[in-house]
């Protein structure tokens, strides 16, 4: 899917689907020190890369998650695209996954 194809709101929403995958599956993409692994950036990058095409004002956000991938940023990241409660709400979902195991 283009960035530029879609209108805003599905970009959003395709954005926050995105986020949200990386949040819920924590014990996929973070290593136990709440960092992004190599999975988690490859994630990251197919958020960040059109979302800087298509809001090229966020390149700071992306610089800065880039350079320290975690989770904290992250959650400053998803605040963009969803509710900051709604995003640490996730996140804790896919920390209580990843304890369980």
């Amino acid at each position: 899917m283009r960035s530029e194809d879609i209108d805003d709101a599905r970009f959003r929403e395709w954005m926050r689907s995105l986020i949200a995958k990386m949040l819920l599956g924590f014990g996929k993409y973070f290593s136990k020190d709440c960092v992004l692994n190599s999975d988690g950036r490859r994630l990251l990058e197919e958020i960040l890369k059109p979302t800087v095409r298509r809001y090229p004002h966020l390149k700071g956000i992306a610089r800065k998650v880039r350079k320290e991938p975690t989770l904290e940023n992250i959650l400053k990241l998803a605040s963009i695209f969803m509710d900051d409660y709604e995003a640490r709400e996730l996140a804790r979902e896919g920390m209580r996954e990843f304890t369980l195991r």
